[in-house]
């Protein structure tokens, strides 16, 4: 994960390394998704992995729509 200042400043970034771009996320998206992805304590007995649904349903809700964040390859 790489953190910009701003989009000027991926852009830049971007062109100095001559990478494509890739998902970019928003510090509210980033906090959003990793509290969802870690905060449920794996040790309870109830505990289980989220389906491929519901993680697309997690990333949805969070405006992560783009090609990237589809989990199935052809979805």
């Amino acid at each position: 994960m790489l953190l910009f200042l701003s989009e000027e400043h991926v852009e830049k970034w971007l062109k100095d390394w001559h990478l494509p771009r890739g998902a970019i996320l928003s510090l509210h998206q980033c906090w959003h998704l990793a509290k969802a992805l870690y905060s449920p304590d794996r040790r309870e007995p109830k505990w289980r992995r989220l389906t491929v649904d519901e993680y697309e349903a997690l990333f949805a809700g969070l405006g992560l729509t783009s090609s990237f964040w589809n989990l199935l390859m052809g979805s």
